[in-house]
């Protein structure tokens, strides 16, 4: 997708010669694979909650659960893929990065009160224990095992990109899940040991736990605007005042327009006005070679000449 040339704004968000190469929005990709992963992960989730009531089966229900993360780590990748390729507009000048997010922190909540019932349903089981049909839960935990194999197979075969690349992580945690509920179900059937079932619905709910804790401390900080979790601030700030001709650096902000699309502004202090291209230029090529930043925007100020006592 090209940028709408046609918009009042399109030149206000135009980069030329020497700008940064981020356009505010990507190119577009096939979503064909994070589509049909998505398609098999929600529908297999809704096999597992329907046979999971049906079989009074808690190991099912918590399995379902996890692959619900999956689906919405899939959703957020599609989606992040479909609203990254808008380009900027007069109202959203940044463009449409932060929707990911924003999604991710939301869904993380939800998956917070998922984990609770989850927990609080296993330590009920433990003290009355229900009776659960473990050929059943066998059954569909293969089934499971074999679409999460599946969606691996695919989404490694897709993009790669930092959206497919997580997912792909969530689904290869939820093959323990699968792995989980087919040990309960095993040892229902062979032994009729029932609390089985809400002690490894306690481990996927860990794992469920984990995973959304990791999500939602990343989209947290995202959204906060903080400094990549690849660059050093401090090291940032001690470079740029190494470069010859600069005296000093303040008001000094680094954070992530977009995953993995840093940007820098700030004040720098120098001898000479007339020698700013040439100190703007060496910034610019330490900045893109020590920390990976090419979307600059920075203040050029003369340094106060220091007082005489």
């Amino acid at each position: 997708m090209q940028a709408d040339t046609t918009s009042p704004s399109a030149h206000l968000h135009e980069h030329r010669a020497g700008d940064a190469h981020y356009k505010h929005y990507t190119v577009q990709r096939s979503q064909s694979v994070l589509a049909w992963s998505l398609a098999l992960t929600l529908g297999f989730a809704v096999v597992e909650v329907v046979t999971g009531f049906m079989s009074n089966s808690l190991a099912l229900i918590s399995d379902a659960g996890h692959m619900v993360t999956d689906a919405a780590a899939l959703g957020l990748a599609l989606l992040a893929q479909l609203i990254a390729k808008r380009p900027p507009s007069a109202r959203h000048s940044f463009g449409f990065g932060r929707a990911e997010a924003l999604a991710a922190f939301v869904n993380s909540l939800v998956l917070f009160a998922l984990v609770g019932w989850i927990t609080y349903e296993a330590i009920s089981r433990f003290a009355h224990p229900e009776q659960v049909h473990g050929a059943t839960v066998f059954i569909v935990a293969a089934l499971g095992l074999l679409i999460n194999l599946l969606l691996a197979w695919l989404l490694s075969r897709g993009d790669s990109n930092m959206n497919t690349r997580a997912a792909l992580v969530n689904v290869l945690g939820d093959l323990l899940g699968s792995v989980a509920a087919l040990v309960s179900g095993a040892v229902i059937y062979y032994t009729g040991w029932m609390q089985i079932d809400p002690l490894l619905s306690l481990f996927v709910a860990l794992l469920i736990l984990k995973s959304t804790v990791g999500v939602l401390r990343e989209s947290y900080h995202f959204l906060m605007g903080g400094v990549p979790e690849e660059i050093n601030y401090l090291s940032v700030g001690a470079d740029l005042e190494q470069i010859d001709g600069v005296c000093s650096v303040h008001d000094l902000h680094v954070w992530d327009m977009s995953p993995g699309q840093p940007a820098l502004i700030g004040h720098i202090e120098i001898t000479e006005l007339e020698r700013w291209p040439a100190i703007l230029h060496a910034i610019k090529a330490m900045l893109l070679e020590k920390h990976g930043i090419d979307h600059i925007t920075l203040q050029a100020e003369v340094a106060a000449a220091p007082r005489l006592p």
